[in-house]
């Protein structure tokens, strides 16, 4: 067989992938993919260790057998920890052939390329414990990070949640790329993961970037103390220059025991003070999420002036509830950047992966001399549409990332103008409420209100509120055993579309149903409906007109009701609230809560563009109504069709 011309190679990822489909092909022994990793990773050593030692040269195919045992061989002996002593090169001729020419066609030779981390995500990472909440993160994502920590040659650095090691190789890439040698640099870079599986994979990553035995441990590194009498080398409290991390997170993950979690300052309940400021209580939360617990800890483990780059979900440091823990890391450090991501960052394929959207986040320690942040602290902040691969995993050309890290660097020495959304610096005393969100403070939607100033009043929908012109209520959930129970609609987010409830609700509930909520709830005509939480709906409005007054509303929605006092009509708030400088800003001002978004008591920070003429705000108002009572009528009219056809209502179908 012609192997050399069945290889049609655009990139190294393609080049495994070839190799994986022609081993579950041709090989026997083995088809499962961990399985095929396995003799893939002993051939790809091999592979760079011959490179290394034969000044380059490639193994003739007549004695490709003998060279790669041999290169095992010696690997063996210095890798122990990675090779048991009687590993062989399994692979029949044919496939050790097949895998030779593919590996060539990989410039294996570059200093900075995770080899084996692109491998494993070819074979198998897609899926792997994410049950337990370890998503692996994209190369691309971690690059960027490493890059915005910047580790130093020399420098120590930790991973306390290293998973399958891509921080740990990545960051070994940097320091090579920065003229760090193979030799003795392992020695600065540690991991720790309780999982044993993924303890090896990190190992054997560390080990083909730098040939010698890494420093990686199964170890539970909420678990560990100082305290701890162990021979095990783990981390020690205060000493590391740099951590690294993506820790895992998930409500229903069980982070730590009691015993352990008492450890922590962030396994309790914290409590807002007059002062506005969060204190701890004695009082121990029932279950803390891991990412809450790891904070802490990579926070503990580094050095005065040390600096940490971790992962977290946006929730973290958005929303309400935990906006203790954001006090706690500005409390230990200053956040130096905040990178939004896209919600399919974490897909790594059609059915692996999770929509949870995450925020890239730098923070410095504070120094002994300095406890408190520098109220001046100018913090980067970008937030990405495009991470270089769409919601399937799959490739596309769209990536925002190399972008953020040019701005940051122009950011970084002094240079950076406004690149809103993917590059822009606000001061600490602009935070509020303790949120870090990139997309809240981004300058888009304030700069398209300031083109509006001189034609325009800029109105904040919570001073209408605090006037009593606006009111603003939620509604209320009856339970799925509801659903079907009558004819009256219970209006859900998906029934909202176009400025008016859909034709034909999804789902009905009973009289006795709609009498429980209709007086709390009070639907009336002129009322208006909003998405308030959900995924790209959120801000979507329909108007209630006379027809639609006897239904039900969820708790996903808002309805607004303008009062006698108000100065607006209600056709001229919806065109205010359709209009893309509100529309802009309800972008910015939703945040994530686990797998969906809420725009919650943000609403009132909305600022409605008001138009000073009021011919003009006469004329939006009457083409709004004309256009509602348009559309409501054919929408009636196809409602009567459907129940005259069939003699609903007494009337004979002929």
């Amino acid at each position: 067989m012609n192997f050399q011309a069945s290889l049609f190679v655009t990139d190294h990822k393609d080049a495994y992938k070839q190799i994986r489909n022609f081993l579950a092909g041709q090989f026997v022994g083995a088809t499962r993919d961990r399985a095929l990793l396995a003799e893939v990773a002993k051939c790809l050593f091999c592979k760079v260790y011959l490179q290394t030692h034969q000044n380059g040269s490639d193994p003739q195919a007549a004695d490709l057998r003998q060279q790669y045992q041999s290169a095992l061989t010696s690997l063996k002996k210095t890798l122990p920890s990675i090779f048991q002593a009687d590993d062989e090169i399994l692979l029949d001729g044919n496939s050790l052939v097949f895998v030779d020419r593919a590996l060539n066609e990989i410039d294996l030779s570059g200093a900075t390329r995770d080899y084996f981390g692109d491998l494993y995500e070819v074979f198998v990472s897609t899926g792997i414990r994410e049950e337990e909440g370890q998503f692996f993160t994209p190369q691309n994502g971690i690059e960027l990070l490493v890059s915005m920590v910047n580790p130093q040659i020399g420098e120590s650095i930790i991973d306390p949640a290293c998973g399958a090691g891509g921080f740990l190789a990545a960051t070994v890439s940097h320091l090579r790329a920065n003229g760090a040698s193979r030799e003795g640099i392992e020695q600065h870079v540690i991991g720790i993961d309780k999982d044993a599986y993924l303890v090896q994979l990190a190992s054997t990553r560390l080990a083909l970037l730098t040939l010698q035995p890494g420093r990686v441990y199964c170890a539970d590194s909420l678990a560990w103390s100082d305290e701890d009498d162990r021979s095990l080398p783990l981390p020690q409290s205060g000493s590391y220059d740099v951590v690294l991390t993506n820790p895992p997170f998930g409500k229903r993950i069980v982070a730590a025991s009691k015993q352990i979690q008492k450890a922590f300052a962030l396994g309790y309940n914290w409590k807002k003070g007059r002062d506005g400021r969060y204190q701890p209580t004695g009082e121990l939360l029932k279950s803390v999420p891991p990412q809450v617990l790891f904070v802490e800890r990579c926070l503990e483990l580094l050095r005065p002036g040390g600096r940490l780059g971790i992962v977290v979900p946006e929730s973290m440091i958005t929303s309400k509830t935990y906006s203790h823990v954001v006090q706690y890391m500005r409390s230990q450090g200053e956040i130096k950047a905040v990178i939004g991501l896209p919600e399919e960052f974490f897909k790594t394929s059609g059915k692996g992966g999770t929509h949870t959207k995450a925020c890239l986040v730098v923070l410095h320690k504070h120094e002994p001399s300095n406890g408190v942040a520098a109220s001046n602290n100018q913090i980067f902040m970008a937030e990405a549409k495009w991470c270089g691969h769409d919601s399937r995993g799959r490739r596309i050309d769209n990536d925002d990332l190399p972008v953020i890290q040019e701005n940051l660097i122009a950011f970084q020495e002094g240079r950076l103008r406004q690149f809103a959304p993917l590059g822009y610096a606000i001061g600490t005393e602009q935070l509020v409420n303790n949120i870090l969100s990139p997309r809240y403070y981004s300058p888009e939607p304030d700069q398209d209100l300031e083109l509006l100033a001189g034609t325009h009043n800029l109105v904040k929908l919570g001073d209408l509120v605090a006037s009593g012109e606006l009111l603003i209520q939620t509604g209320d959930e009856v339970g799925k055993l509801a659903y079907g129970t009558g004819t009256i609609p219970f209006i859900r987010t998906s029934d909202i579309s176009n400025w008016e409830i859909k034709l034909d609700p999804k789902h009905g509930v009973s009289c006795d149903i709609y009498e429980k909520f209709a007086t709390k709830q009070d639907i009336r005509a002129g009322d208006i409906l909003m998405v308030k939480d959900g995924t790209y709906l959120i801000g979507t409005c329909a108007f209630i007109t006379e027809y639609d007054t006897q239904i039900v509303y969820q708790s996903h929605l808002y309805k607004l009701r303008l009062t006698d006092q108000s100065r607006l009509s209600p056709y001229l708030l919806l065109a205010l609230l359709s209009s893309e400088p509100v529309q802009k800003q309800i972008k910015a001002k939703r945040f994530t809560q686990d797998i969906i978004d809420s725009l919650g008591q943000r609403i009132h920070e909305l600022i409605l563009p008001i138009p000073k003429s009021q011919e003009l705000c006469q004329q939006v108002s009457q083409t709004v109504e004309r256009a509602i009572r348009d559309r409501i009528e054919a929408r009636e009219l196809a409602r009567k069709a459907c129940l005259d056809v069939v003699g609903i209502n007494g009337k004979a179908s002929g």
